[in-house]
């Protein structure tokens, strides 16, 4: 059924934008009419020619653009937007937080954020701080990085942190990660994997059900749309370097079995992969590792309840 095929693409909990009254946006979420700006608009139709142009059907280019999410790019280099945080810079924390593991990737102003810039259910203000730690060493076995939420009106006081282990500085010989003010704009999201996970094996997986050119909507769409750098997104649909399924959902999976130490505390039960999102998505170019494609994942009720700690980060590199 087409409103199964939406469930296994975007999750449960996500509204779609579509014409077909089957896959109707609820009240106030419809991205077409609420949360669209011409130039996220322009993206959708070059995107939609460019498709149409290498043959694939009409119908098939309409439902996979009626899973469009807004996201928000942050750029710290080209961009003129708002600032609305910042990359690498001074660690800010409340004096009874406890030194972070890894090193600060970013802090975001979220009250400089326009609420409608993401589909993600983000607290009005406060400042996200993103911590990361690529380690490819890591990848697939235990939580990359975490997540701090500071809520508005908080002392906070520069801490110097001793970091254990670096695996940038030890493998890169790179000290510091990028840094700079990050500019909003608003932006558009489409997938970039084209296949779900089959319940039927632990490994195994199916092409996306309703949505057989996806591979080819994918190439399309990462052919349009260069990676900037350094900067973040929020939001939207994070991308690895498989493109086969969602990092985010992969990060569902994976943290269910993660480990010491980024052990995330337990959530509520019912809670499964399918209903894992996109927090951010971090292109840093750090020098050796300039294409590992690095994001933070997690779920969306668990991002309703401010469970930040509950945030699991994900990496693909290959050198």
């Amino acid at each position: 059924m087409e409103g199964d095929v939406t469930s296994e693409l975007m999750g449960p909990n996500y509204p779609v934008r579509s014409t077909d009254t089957k896959h109707a946006a609820q009240p106030g979420l419809d991205l077409m009419e609420i949360r669209m700006t011409p130039e996220m608009l322009d993206k959708l139709g070059r995107f939609r020619e460019r498709a149409l142009a290498k043959g694939i059907p009409l119908d098939d280019v309409e439902r996979w653009t009626g899973t469009a999410r807004p996201c928000a790019t942050l750029r710290s280099v080209g961009g003129d937007g708002p600032v609305v945080g910042r990359l690498g810079g001074a660690l800010l924390l409340p004096a009874d937080v406890p030194d972070p593991w890894c090193k600060l990737a970013a802090t975001v102003d979220l009250a400089a954020l326009p609420e409608e810039a993401t589909d993600l259910p983000l607290p009005p203000d406060g400042h996200l701080l993103l911590f990361a730690c690529p380690d490819p060493d890591m990848m697939g076995e235990e939580t990359l990085g975490s997540a701090l939420y500071v809520p508005a009106g908080t002392p906070v006081e520069e801490r110097q942190v001793h970091i254990r282990w670096d695996p940038v500085y030890e493998y890169h010989g790179v000290a510091e990660y990028p840094s700079g003010q990050l500019r909003l704009s608003s932006d558009i999201s489409l997938p970039c994997h084209s296949e779900v996970h089959d319940p039927g094996s632990a490994t195994a997986r199916k092409r996306i059900p309703g949505h057989p050119c996806a591979a080819e909507l994918v190439d399309v769409w990462l052919e349009a749309n260069d990676v900037f750098h350094p900067g973040l997104q929020l939001g939207g649909y994070a991308r690895d370097e498989y493109h086969d399924e969602d990092p985010a959902v992969k990060a569902g999976r994976e943290a269910t079995q993660a480990k010491a130490p980024g052990e995330l505390p337990q959530s509520e039960t019912g809670i499964g992969p399918e209903d894992w999102v996109c927090l951010a998505q971090w292109w840093h170019y750090i020098r050796g590792m300039e294409w590992a494609e690095y994001s933070w994942s997690i779920a969306r009720q668990d991002l309703e309840a401010g469970r930040f700690d509950r945030v699991y980060a994900t990496m693909t590199w290959s050198p």
